[in-house]
């Protein structure tokens, strides 16, 4: 019997569009691939699943390392990686499920990866050269019927080639440049497989430019005078209108100008403004913000939205949108995010406003709307799905919400005609506050009343001897956000850019500290190969899979270009390899010198502890690098990686070490076997 076949990523969004399509599902498997049998109208269906993407880019002839290679083409994902092994059993399922059907319907993620998964699973298990197109941005009922009652009759090719496109680029600069590099250090005697992409090289290079800005920062002394005063009984804080006296000589002056002079009130200034609602969720304000309120890194922010949207809990989370349209229906989300006990009160508030309308931002995105919640009640939620959750639900609250009001007060004080300004701001109507609350970051910082020509005892004036600090070096978060900026990588992608950068050793730290290695690897392309890491040509690419995606480009003549682009930059590699190789390999070496760093030695003060392999027994251990002159040495795990704390132990003093373990939370010990506060055992003894 012949029916329609829909195909969707994952197997609960199969589940989820046959629960909405029919209430009288039946359920049947391939070698455990679920499918679901149905009718709709009247019209059979029959609904699977992939689990992501089925395929992946590999060589059509095995070059052996060898490089510049171009010639690829998809294969099943089980023939190019081990770990994908299981996606076999899933396209001979759809294989099996395509032979009997005479439509075929393309129901994943809407967005460039769901559009090329799609693309692949109907042109090569299908065997079809086009299907029928689904689109939604959540997985409710409502919008599943509505998607598959308006599904388009084709696929979005300007999405799909746009994706295969971005596929081949970024297969051609990974495979190849990794290559070159390898190949570069090899010529030194060392093996170590290296890596850059087309925007990994980029986002490196970000974030080695913050680096160097930090190594070539020299400290400046400066210097701030405090004036402590008492006005009408209250207390009152004021700093000299100069800020930063950086000629210790006038702030001098002004502390003997100042001494034992009265004071008084000169002027005081009020001003109110107006803090318009936040604009709704797009995936990089999501991430910042789960950043900055939990300190959850962006991909594993992705990967909770990703899962409240699979259950249907909350809209597609891949999205640039800053737009809430009226067509989600505002009232409807409202109604049913009320029956939540936790959010009754604040819908109930703005129900009672009649007119809803959102404080939308300039970000669009032409496939889905912002983050929203759906309103479907959540269930056994872990602790950070709830943080999540509840974080989507009150901004999406705070957008309908009405301005807040602020208050800057600015006194002056005039110390024998020196000026000192004191400045604090109140919320006066907290509007969208009270619906963003605990996410706010406002802090009202209250001044006493006073009136121009009021005396000011002085309490004490005194100057504070400071430093010019540093540029910050970018978050896990505002490097995500600068990669938007420059337009480099997707917002599906930038997280696990960053992922790459930490698992290479290319970064350390929560906030990104490029390694030794990561340096020398930029300076060494910088010098030998300057446009792999080069932004405006990745934004240049990036701008032309655009124009893909809008029909205004074929795809070959990027790719054509990007040929003739890496050809010459690996032509220049290959004439270099022996400096390349001889810089890398010195960069690593330093690189896992000063990872293999604990702390200083406690017996000699002088020494730096290091990990040691015995090379009698192939343990590991700590032991003081003055050796033979001092020697200390402690046993440590022989499992698992082991990182500095920076940080010495409050019982005796020694130095702390983080074990890392995989599948186990890491945990901090202190490496003195008879630090009384110990509450594990180590697990290894070593003999030198």
């Amino acid at each position: 019997m012949a029916y329609e076949l829909i195909i969707t990523e994952k197997p609960k969004s199969a589940l989820k569009i046959a629960q909405a399509l029919d209430d009288k599902i039946g359920k049947d498997a391939i070698n455990g691939v679920p499918f679901y049998k149905l009718k709709y109208k009247g019209k059979e269906i029959v609904i699977t699943s992939a689990v992501g993407h089925l395929y992946s880019l590999a060589e059509k002839t095995s070059s052996k390392w060898a490089y510049p290679v171009f010639d690829i083409e998809w294969k099943e994902g089980s023939e190019v990686k081990k770990e994908s092994s299981h996606v076999a059993k899933y396209i001979n399922a759809i294989k099996k499920l395509s032979k009997d059907a005479n439509s075929f319907t393309v129901a994943t993620d809407y967005d460039i990866e769901g559009e090329v998964i799609g693309l692949n699973v109907v042109r090569y298990a299908c065997k079809q050269k086009d299907a029928a197109r689904m689109k939604f941005s959540t997985l409710t009922k409502p919008d599943l019927i509505k998607a598959y009652e308006n599904k388009s009759k084709k696929l979005d090719w300007g999405m799909a080639l746009a994706g295969e496109t971005r596929h081949e680029l970024d297969w051609y600069y990974g495979i190849n440049i990794s290559r070159a590099l390898t190949h570069a250090i090899k010529t030194t005697g060392m093996f170590k497989i290296l890596s850059s992409g087309r925007v990994q090289g980029p986002a490196l290079k970000i974030v080695v430019d913050k680096e160097k800005e930090i190594m070539k920062f020299k400290p400046e002394p400066y210097w701030q005078i405090e004036l402590l005063g008492n006005v009408s009984g209250a207390l009152i804080d004021a700093w000299h209108i100069a800020d930063r006296f950086f000629d210790k000589k006038k702030a001098d002056a002004v502390m003997e100008k100042t001494k034992n002079q009265k004071a008084k009130i000169s002027d005081v200034d009020r001003r109110r403004f107006n803090q318009d609602a936040p604009n709704p969720f797009d995936l990089t304000t999501l991430q910042t913000e789960a950043y900055r309120c939990f300190k959850t890194s962006p991909k594993n922010t992705l990967a909770i939205a990703q899962s409240l949207y699979t259950e249907g809990f909350i809209s597609y989370p891949r999205t640039s949108s800053q737009v809430l349209p009226k067509e989600i229906g505002y009232d409807k989300i409202l109604d049913d995010l009320g029956v939540q006990k936790i959010y009754a009160k604040l819908t109930s508030q703005l129900l009672k406003k009649g007119k809803l309308e959102p404080n939308n931002g300039t970000k669009t995105d032409p496939a889905h709307p912002a983050i929203y919640p759906t309103g479907i009640e959540p269930k056994n939620l872990d602790e950070r799905e709830a943080k999540v959750y509840d974080l989507i639900v009150k901004r999406f609250l705070a957008t309908f919400a009405d301005i807040a009001v602020r208050e800057t007060l600015k006194i002056e004080i005039d110390c024998n005609g020196e000026k000192f300004v004191a400045k604090g701001t109140v919320t006066i109507e907290k509007g969208w506050h009270i619906f963003y609350e605990p996410y706010t970051d406002f802090k009202d910082e209250e001044l006493p009343n006073v009136k121009k020509g009021e005396e000011v005892k002085v309490v004490e004036i005194k100057m504070h001897d400071k430093e010019t600090q540093p540029p910050r070096r970018y978050t896990p978060a505002s490097i995500i956000k600068e990669l938007e900026k420059r337009n480099l990588g997707t917002k599906a992608t930038r997280a696990n850019i960053i992922d790459t950068l930490y698992d290479r050793g290319y970064v350390s730290g929560e906030n990104l500290q490029a390694t030794e290695l990561g340096i020398k690897t930029v300076e060494s392309l910088e010098q030998f190969c300057p446009e792999i890491v080069d932004v405006e040509l990745t934004r240049h690419f990036e701008e032309e899979m655009d124009e893909i995606q809008e029909g205004k480009k074929k795809p070959q003549e990027i790719l054509d270009e990007a040929k003739k682009v890496l050809t010459k930059i690996l032509e220049e590699i290959k004439k270099k390899e022996g400096q390349i190789g001889e810089k890398l390999r010195e960069a690593f070496k330093e690189t896992t010198r000063k990872a293999n760093i604990l702390g200083k030695c406690p017996a000699c003060k002088e020494g730096n502890l290091r990990i040691i392999v015995s090379r009698a027994s192939g343990k590991r251990f700590i032991a003081c690098d003055k050796y033979p002159e001092c020697k200390t040495t402690f046993g440590i795990p022989q499992g698992g990686a082991i990182k500095e704390v920076k940080e010495l132990c409050k019982d005796c003093g020694y130095p702390m070490i983080l074990v890392l373990t995989k599948g186990k939370r890491p945990w901090k010990l202190c490496m003195n076997p008879n630090c009384p506060s110990k509450q594990q055992m180590m697990n290894a003894s070593v003999e030198i």
